[in-house]
């Protein structure tokens, strides 16, 4: 399973360019698949992004979500082994939503598509790829 941070989602959804060849590669095989996945946390993230005019989306964050599941993205609740494992993990990351979407990887086993540099260089056996690449 592939799991997407919110920006490589975005990346993904928009055709952005800022999405690495190699990274879109894999998100297309995975979707494909039925192997793409995002954590809950990235819709609310898309909400609070849209809410501040930040970046542009492809549709509503609402609307964008049902889009994005009917056409086989997968969401990944987060629950309660999730949000534990958030705070215990030694990362050097203080935003909530980061640490829930590693946390959701690593109790996953899934791949994290990230190109947060502090994700990327973290000591730890969570599996990831650079986005940007």
């Amino acid at each position: 399973m592939i799991l997407l941070d919110t920006h490589a989602l975005i990346w993904l959804t928009n055709d952005s360019a800022q999405l690495g060849k190699k990274s879109a590669d894999i998100a297309r095989a995975a979707w494909d698949q039925e192997r793409l996945a995002v954590s809950a946390i990235s819709f609310w993230e898309l909400a609070m992004i849209r809410a501040k005019n930040q970046v542009e989306l492809i549709a509503d964050p609402v609307e964008m979500r049902k889009i994005l599941l009917n056409t086989g993205l997968i969401e990944i609740p987060v629950d309660g082994e999730i949000a534990m494992l958030s705070v215990r993990l030694n990362l050097p990351h203080k935003d909530p939503a980061d640490r829930l979407i590693a946390a959701t990887a690593i109790v996953k086993g899934a791949m994290l598509l990230t190109a947060d540099a502090k994700l990327l260089k973290w000591k730890h056996a969570l599996k990831r790829h650079d986005a940007a690449r």
